[in-house]
């Protein structure tokens, strides 16, 4: 394990002197600390600016709102890129396997030095929900309210089969040279195995319907029909996409982030799911996307009619999408006011 460590966080809103106002944000795979607003200089907002800030769903003018970049993440926490103490040099493939358990135990720390004692809510999607059930289970006297969306209790087969293509493209790249490449050339040039990974890995953020609805069959029109490397406009999106996030985001980090993820089961040290949903307290509130195709609404229905059969409460969700897993960060506007009913109870 990680002998030292250090967490990268932003926030919004004021923290009250009873620091009982807290919302927690859990970001997902390849998101970070930046939830909301927009950095000087620069034009893109927060992963999830839609549903935070002043008179939004998760009101700043109301609550002190925190989202922490998770240990593994290429932005500013601890991570393979960081250098080991020990050795001096950058961990690489050294760096330790971590566990949703293992992000979550290192943000209570954080809030813990920060004066937190209990938050108001956890809220997450995808990975991040991962880690809000984590905060409700392993350390159940933080949260009044714990939000999940788009997330699972346990990582499906066919989530892990999209994850090894990324995994097997990344590593098996000839200039992944065993984690030891030049980070500036990445930044730089990407990689042509990550570009892959992000390929993989968009398609299963997405749908038939929402792809049918975004590109159809266009053609990109400078290239010819009968050209044997002509693209379909679906083609160019995916090469442009990964292309960026291959220069955005580090592969090593990639790996550990899937790795996680691919590891999670909150049931994994219990005797079944009842048992280990047992130690919630807290209001237990899910959201499921019927277009969801990487985490299936039959997961979060599951989980909502366990906690349900143990008499514990649990509001569930499921909201009419065709847009695929990543509705949870582009329809914002299909849950919004739930979120907002919510925190105001």
């Amino acid at each position: 394990m990680l002998r030292e460590f250090s967490l990268k966080y932003e926030s919004y809103g004021k923290l009250n002197e009873a620091k009982d106002n807290v919302i927690v944000i859990t970001h997902a795979l390849t998101g970070s600390h930046h939830a909301a607003g927009v950095y000087e200089g620069e034009s893109r907002a927060g992963w999830w600016d839609e549903l935070i800030g002043k008179n939004k769903a998760i009101d700043t003018d109301k609550f002190y709102v925190i989202c922490v970049s998770i240990l593994g993440a290429p932005f500013g926490s601890t991570c393979p890129l960081s250098i080991n103490p020990d050795t001096g040099k950058r961990y690489g493939l050294s760096f330790p396997v971590l566990a949703i358990s293992d992000v979550v135990r290192a943000q209570r720390r954080l809030f813990d030095r920060l004066g937190i004692k209990r938050a108001r809510a956890v809220i997450g999607g995808s990975l991040g929900g991962m880690q809000a059930l984590c905060f409700a289970i392993e350390h159940s006297d933080f949260a009044d309210k714990t939000i999940m969306l788009a997330s699972t209790w346990q990582t499906p087969p066919w989530a892990i089969a999209f994850n090894k293509i990324a995994t097997h493209a990344i590593y098996h790249d000839i200039e992944f040279k065993n984690g030891e490449y030049c980070e500036e050339d990445i930044a730089l040039n990407g990689l042509a195995g990550l570009e892959y990974a992000r390929m993989a890995g968009h398609i299963s953020f997405l749908s038939p319907f929402s792809m049918d609805a975004k590109f159809g069959r266009s053609y990109t029109a400078t290239d010819g029909l009968y050209e044997l490397f002509g693209r379909f406009e679906v083609e160019r999106y995916l090469e442009y996409n990964s292309a960026n996030f291959a220069r955005r985001y580090d592969p090593l980090c990639y790996l550990y982030v899937i790795k996680m993820m691919n590891i999670f089961d909150c049931t994994r040290h219990y005797e079944s799911l009842k048992d280990a949903l047992s130690p919630i307290k807290s209001d237990m509130h899910l959201f499921s996307f019927s277009g969801d195709l990487l985490f299936v609404p039959s997961l979060m229905a599951k989980l909502a009619n366990t906690l349900k059969s143990m008499g514990k409460f649990c509001d569930y969700t499921e909201v009419q999408s065709e847009y695929g897993h990543d509705a949870f960060l582009v329809e914002t506007h299909k849950f919004d006011k739930k979120i907002a009913e919510i925190l105001g109870d």
